[in-house]
């Protein structure tokens, strides 16, 4: 992971910032006044139907230069403005990307300047998606999505909130602060090649949230997503690690390139995790694992027979603890704690009893971060330190590497054997 750079490291960066037609191309507007204050300069091109929404004049008059909605167009400065505009760049970032854009894109269509610009671009290229949940939720979309992942770009998946047409679910534009840091982040990752501190490392990480069956049409579960163990796997991929994810119900797509043992219930993710770790050298539980489930399952479906339903639930596996009797020598273990109150206090103590080697303790009662927010405050408490590791919010990709610096350390402790497990037992 290359370290933060502060902002005026990045005067000369240029960033092609693209705009498509919906409801949310007003935000665009902060996206290019973030990128600015970073350092960057920024170009804007617009669909003529983001053009309904927002007019060209105001990004020209923010960003100071012509804002290209038609290369043809008389007033355009550049007859081939689609070959420039990409291939000068650093990055080609679009907020929002429209259903309509993404398929232009996945699909090779090149029947207006955007999409052109696309298929011209050498830059490392970053989608905004916004659009409605039904639309996000489309196998088409996410067909279309998986083909752009396959084709190396970068995805920064929407929120979940209420929508300008009432709508409440997955689509809403991801906050311009959130665009702004995994633009920056991008960017900071071309000053220098990302390390390769985790070559030779077998990471195995759980993800998302288990379901257990009340009947066949019920279950207990969380709002875990599956972001954050996913932003940690495909952070230690590009660091070297073997990765492998035992992913529960989760509401995101897997990085492509590593290995995916789907599960549901917690005995099946407990089940998956003692078959996988022998061969692991890291484990990090980052699932959302149910605590508890129905002492019995009901063959059918329960009835509302009566005014009140009594369930008689029962400890689901401890996986952390198993995990603990099961390792061999060398395994780093590394655990979450999502908390709603006293959250370093029970951090700690969580840490102390599964004997885990650090442990990464966030809050979810926050709105700005936590289950299924693209956003995370995280803490780090290692066992061989008192001070723990405040991080502030940033994007859940950030504090991916963040948690995986961490573990860089804890192995480079361990082979020069200060701090080996010291205090485990």
């Amino acid at each position: 992971m290359v370290p933060a750079q502060s902002q005026s490291q990045l005067p000369s960066k240029k960033v092609a910032l693209g705009v498509s037609g919906g409801i949310a191309a007003y935000k665009a507007a902060e996206v290019l006044r973030g990128l600015q204050r970073a350092g960057c300069l920024v170009r804007v091109a617009m669909t003529k139907r983001a053009c309904e929404f927002i007019q060209p004049l105001t990004f020209r008059a923010l960003s100071g230069s012509h804002v290209i909605v038609d290369d043809y167009a008389p007033d355009n400065p550049d007859p081939i403005a689609h070959i420039t505009f990409s291939q000068t760049v650093d990055l080609l970032l679009v907020a929002p990307a429209t259903a309509n854009l993404i398929a232009k894109f996945a699909n090779g269509i090149a029947d207006d300047f955007l999409s052109s610009t696309y298929l011209a671009s050498t830059a490392p290229i970053l989608l905004a998606p916004a659009m409605n949940p039904t639309m996000w939720q489309q196998p088409a979309t996410r067909r279309n999505l998986e083909q752009l992942r396959a084709d190396g770009v970068h995805i920064l998946e929407p929120d979940e909130g209420e929508m300008a047409c009432g709508t409440i679910g997955p689509g809403r534009l991801s906050d311009p602060e959130l665009i702004v840091a995994a633009a920056l982040e991008i960017l900071d990752g071309q000053q220098t090649d990302v390390e390769m501190n985790l070559s030779g490392e077998r990471l195995l990480i759980t993800v998302g949230a288990t379901r257990e069956e009340i009947d066949p049409v019920r279950f207990i579960s969380n709002r875990s997503s599956g972001r954050m163990g996913f932003a940690i796997a495909e952070a230690a991929q590009k660091r070297g690690a073997e990765v492998t994810a035992v992913t529960g119900i989760t509401t995101v797509s897997p990085p492509p390139g590593i290995k995916i043992i789907r599960v549901s219930s917690a005995a099946e993710m407990a089940k998956a995790v003692l078959q996988e770790i022998h061969g692991a050298s890291i484990f990090i539980a980052a699932a959302a694992v149910a605590d508890y489930r129905p002492a019995q399952r009901a063959d059918q479906k329960l009835k509302k027979t009566q005014g009140s339903l009594t369930l008689t639930l029962e400890r689901t596996p401890d996986i952390l603890s198993e995990v603990f009797s099961n390792q061999q020598d060398g395994l780093l273990i590394i655990g979450f704690a999502a908390e709603t109150e006293n959250v370093l206090a029970n951090a700690r103590k969580k840490l102390q009893t599964k004997k885990l080697d650090a442990i990464v303790a966030n809050d979810v009662t926050r709105v700005d971060s936590g289950f299924d927010s693209t956003s995370n405050a995280i803490t780090i408490i290692k066992r061989d330190s008192d001070q723990p590791i405040e991080l502030p919010l940033m994007a859940k990709t950030a504090a991916a590497h963040h948690i995986l610096d961490e573990i860089v350390s804890l192995r480079q402790k361990q082979s020069t054997g200060a701090g080996h497990r010291k205090s485990r037992d």
